[in-house]
């Protein structure tokens, strides 16, 4: 396949926006090395020169997916789940922004390779919100696993309508959703505060 752009390959970062751009034309399926190659105008084995596998470059690429995102400000009076609202927005907003952004994303967090970027800031929110620090990561997980698979949803059931293959919508129902997931966060918290209040 030609290359739609040819471009010095010099940095990792260089291989790491190509696959960006790459995947932003053709999608995850069609996001080959030997596309890759040809989209940077190098052989394929010049590519791992800067990552050592396709599984490590996707790792890569979910990290910038996420880095390209928006992150808008809160405002002056939010509260720390307030502020997590905002950013869960602002992660969907991100992964939705590319064609399987949502796959990516979601299955390089999970293999460990990439996608951790807003872990350690979920888990801060959810600990300023007073959620147990014993129950922190768990509900750290629990939240991005919704804002992700419910992206991965929408954008699976987008590719399907354009193929024929469904005629209902995307779900639309995010904002729900995550005012549920929130909901059982914030009564965490509050059974987490009456009971350290609680004399021993």
């Amino acid at each position: 396949m030609p290359g739609a752009t040819r471009r010095p390959v010099r940095r990792r970062a260089d291989v790491v926006a190509a696959a960006l751009d790459l995947l932003a034309r053709v999608g995850l399926p069609d996001l080959t090395m030997r596309a890759l190659g040809a989209e940077l105008g190098v052989q394929q084995s010049a590519i791992y020169h800067h990552v050592e596998s396709k599984q490590a470059l996707l790792g890569a690429v979910a990290d910038e997916i996420l880095a390209r995102g928006p992150r808008r400000r809160p405002r002056a009076d939010a509260g720390p789940l307030d502020v997590l609202r905002l950013r869960c927005e602002d992660v969907r907003a991100a992964v939705l922004a590319y064609p399987d952004g949502a796959d990516v994303v979601m299955s390089m967090w999970a293999f460990g390779l990439g996608g951790r970027s807003p872990v350690a800031e979920v888990d801060a929110l959810l600990g300023s919100a007073g959620v147990p620090a014993e129950h922190v990561t768990t509900a750290g997980r629990t939240v991005l696993h919704f804002v992700y698979g419910h992206a991965y949803d929408e954008q699976s059931r987008a590719q399907a309508a354009r193929a024929g293959i469904v005629t209902a919508d995307a779900p639309a129902d995010f904002a729900t959703g995550l005012g549920i997931v929130l909901a059982g966060v914030r009564a965490l918290a509050e059974d987490g505060r009456a009971g350290g209040s609680q004399p021993g």
